[in-house]
């Protein structure tokens, strides 16, 4: 933590604006140590407090902007995603949405201040159609909270905090442990994915064509398993589809399938939640293939979609 003190000192501002830029689109960076740093620094003269606390504020607004364009454009995919480990991931995502709706405006002062929430504040409003002007505004004001507090307790207690850090070696030497140990944490996740891609890459792939053939020819049965595609205004699925919520295919009646196979699709990058589903049907002894390309390679292939009937539209709130 010297060391990392001494390197704000140094090269300041530079380091001041990665820090807290990784941090505020998710990377786990000590912002809010960079932040008292810059304080300290600017108390001691090597650094200008209004020109820190600028490239600070820069630093934020151009991190969150991304992510609220993510949410904005995403729809409701990433607290989809998120909601995926929930008992009821349904009643997750509503819950969740009609809390932020409920006090969004308030979350995005203090979301800074909160590991996890500051990343998830700006997706979530953008999800909820938050005006970008509104967001501007109250982001902003967050961030200037955020900054505010840090850089403020920096520069007050500098000598103190230049103390406390003078004693940190065996810290340091402990983080430097743990950084190792989840690195090795992360290569044992990245085999473990890698060895569930592999089951995954056993289940049988049919083309679109194939797939319409089938379905008008034969009596096959086609399930949209998007996880998010049923919370989104204008959205459209195969005809006849049915619906089938992959974060709840424990709760699936194979008995219930008269079909010889049952077709899957879905809108995530190469099929992967159509994949989970249908190996976890197969499990259950359900014949199901992945429609290649999912929605996108349907509709490339020049097929037909309906617009997803109004009854069955889960309406969540938000803020247009």
């Amino acid at each position: 933590m010297e060391t990392f003190l001494k390197a704000i000192g140094e090269h300041g501002y530079t380091i001041l604006f990665v820090s807290v830029f990784l941090e505020s689109i998710g990377f786990p960076f000590p912002a809010a140590l960079a932040l008292m740093a810059a304080g300290a620094a600017s108390a001691h003269g090597s650094m200008n407090v209004a020109l820190a606390g600028g490239v600070a504020f820069a630093a934020l607004v151009l991190g969150d902007i991304p992510m609220f364009l993510l949410g904005r454009y995403t729809g409701w995919w990433l607290l989809g995603h998120l909601c995926r480990v929930s008992l009821n991931p349904e009643s997750c995502v509503l819950t969740s949405a009609a809390s932020f709706y409920r006090r969004g405006r308030t979350v995005l002062l203090f979301a800074k201040f909160v590991p996890g929430l500051n990343t998830m504040a700006p997706p979530l409003a953008g999800s909820m159609n938050m005006r970008p002007a509104q967001f501007l505004l109250l982001d902003g004001a967050g961030s200037a909270i955020y900054i505010a507090t840090y850089v403020g307790i920096g520069y007050l207690f500098s000598d103190a905090i230049s103390a406390i850090t003078r004693g940190y070696h065996l810290f340091s030497r402990i983080m430097g442990w743990a950084l190792i140990v989840a690195l090795a944490c992360y290569v044992v996740y990245l085999i473990w994915m890698w060895t569930k891609g592999r089951k995954l890459r056993s289940v049988p792939v049919v083309s679109p064509a194939d797939v319409a053939r089938a379905y008008s020819a034969e009596g096959a049965v086609i399930y949209d398993v998007r996880s998010h595609g049923y919370y989104e205004r204008n959205a459209v699925r195969i005809p006849g589809s049915k619906r089938l919520e992959p974060n709840a295919i424990h709760l699936f009646d194979e008995q219930s399938v008269s079909a010889k196979l049952i077709f899957l699709y879905c809108t995530c990058l190469r099929e992967a939640t159509s994949a989970r589903v249908a190996e976890a049907l197969r499990e259950k002894g359900v014949h199901s293939a992945v429609i290649e390309g999912g929605l996108k390679g349907w509709i490339k292939a020049g097929l037909p979609t309906e617009p997803i009937p109004e009854e069955e539209m889960v309406e969540l709130p938000n803020f247009s």
